[in-house]
Formats: C-alpha cells, sequence, structure tokens
C-alpha cells in the first residue's frame, strides 16, 4: 500500500507499507536514483516470514517532495518523522539499506541505538572518498523533464536502462525519478568518513557486497566486517546492486540473517 504523510516542513514523503499491519516491523530504504518500489520483490519474499517491509521514498526520490538539504541530518529527520506517523518509533527493528539508504541506516542505528535491533547493510561504504566533482556528476547533463516519456528516454542515451524504471508524469509530461541537481547535492553531502557511526553499535548485522561493485571494494568491505562486532560478510559476484542483480540469493541471505537474529533473541 502507498501512502504520504507531510513532514513538519510541509513537504510530502511517500512511502509503501508491504504490510501486513500486525506483521514485524523492517525499515528499507534505498539508494541514490532508488525508490521504494525496488523492494517489493524482498518484501515478498520475507512475508512469508511474517515481515512488513515499510519502504519510503526518501527525500527528493520517487513520490516524495524535493528538499532544501540532503545532509544526514535531513534524512534521519525524515525517518523520525515516519516512524512516529506509523508508531513505530519505540519499537526496535531491523534497518536494511542500499548504498545511501545503508549509510542513512547505520546512521540511524549510532544515533538512535535502541530504535534498531539489527543491520542490513547492501553496498553501505563506510568511507567515500571526497571527489571533485561527485560521482553523481554526470547526470548534470540530463533534463530533469520531456514532453513524453519517450522524449525523457531518448534524451537519457545510455543512462536510460538505469532511470526508465523511475519516471513518472510530471504536469504537461514526464520527469525523472529524482532532479538530477538533488542527487549531486546529496551525493556530494555522503562523500568522507562514516566510520566512526558504522562502528558506533554492537546489534547484529549484515553486509551484503557485490564483488564487482565499483562503490565499495572488496577490501573496506571485508575491513567493515572485521572491524565491526557481530558482522556477517556475504560476497555475491554482482555490481553495486546486488539486491537487483541477485534477487534471490539476496533474499535468501537476509532471510537467513532475520531468522538468526530472532533465534538469538
Amino acid at each position: 500500500m502507498r501512502a504520504h504523510l507531510t513532514t513538519p516542513d510541509g513537504r510530502r514523503l511517500s512511502y509503501l507499507d508491504f504490510g501486513p499491519p500486525a506483521g514485524r516491523p523492517l525499515l528499507a530504504l534505498h539508494g541514490h536514483l532508488g525508490e521504494g518500489a525496488e523492494f517489493g520483490g524482498l518484501a515478498a519474499a520475507l512475508g512469508s516470514d511474517g515481515w512488513r517491509v515499510v519502504a519510503p521514498d526518501q527525500r527528493g526520490h520517487g513520490d516524495s517532495d524535493r528538499a532544501e538539504r540532503y545532509g544526514r541530518e535531513g534524512y534521519l529527520d525524515d525517518l523520525g518523522t515516519l516512524l512516529a506517523h506509523l508508531g513505530l518509533a519505540r519499537h526496535p527493528m531491523p534497518v536494511l539499506g542500499h548504498s545511501l539508504g545503508a549509510v542513512n541506516g547505520y546512521h540511524l542505528a549510532a544515533s538512535r541505538t535502541a530504535a534498531v535491533s539489527a543491520l542490513i547493510n547492501i553496498e553501505g561504504p563506510a568511507y567515500l572518498p571526497p571527489v571533485d566533482p561527485a560521482p553523481l556528476s554526470f547526470l548534470l547533463d540530463l533534463p530533469y523533464t520531456a514532453s513524453t516519456r519517450e522524449e525523457l528516454i531518448a534524451a537519457c542515451g545510455p543512462l536510460a536502462p538505469l532511470l526508465e524504471g523511475g519516471m513518472r508524469p510530471h504536469r504537461d509530461g514526464w520527469r525523472l525519478g529524482c532532479h538530477p541537481r538533488d542527487m549531486v547535492d546529496s551525493d556530494t553531502r555522503v562523500l568522507g568518513d562514516h566510520w566512526n557511526q558504522w562502528m558506533a553499535t554492537d546489534c547484529p548485522a549484515l553486509l551484503l557486497h557485490g564483488t564487482a561493485s565499483t562503490v565499495l571494494p572488496t577490501a573496506q568491505a571485508r575491513d567493515m566486517a572485521a572491524g565491526r562486532p557481530g558482522t556477517t560478510l556475504v560476497e555475491l559476484d554482482a555490481d553495486h546492486w546486488v539486491h537487483l542483480r541477485r534477487p534471490r540469493e539476496s533474499a535468501d541471505e537476509i532471510r537467513r540473517f532475520l531468522r538468526a537474529c530472532s533465534l538469538s533473541t
């Protein structure tokens, strides 16, 4: 079920609640250029174990409004608002995230330790080298809107397969799933050192890594798992979008991890 809420600063925040309402909640956070809908298959796989996956379109993505700030504080404010809206703010739950979403997830755990019972980190580095321009700067060459979907796809050129799934009707035409300037702003603000936040908690954690990733080097993934107590590293033959490239294997590993967490509590 898709629903919306209004944030304290007047923005619409959209989210998918895959239910059932009585299920055990799990918060799922997409990465840059993504949206909550990408977790639909995973939600179906976990539903048989009684999990209720809640997957927001994070600020500036999907059906959620654009924002003025794209640093960690803004993202975490939105998550706090969402959890309070759903009555889940006092219920410890697993938090799953991909890339940007994984960084936001372990920052959430570091700032609200009692709220997060487990972490599932899909390709979320603890360190991203500061570079100028930011890695997503190539998006600035793309239009945000076009008269038709076909025109927008054509304007995206070789990036169309990456972006066309998020395209949406917009006023008199179509738009991308997120504004290029917002993504570069957000990308710039996530660069840097997050080791303290990654190491700040000791709840069980699964680190799911694609060995062909160009975002999280394998050496760093292994250091992240070795340095943080209670962390299990699983490596799959895939790129940065390991949960989308290898959905069945990813879901199996996530289900196995969650079952192990349930048995240990």
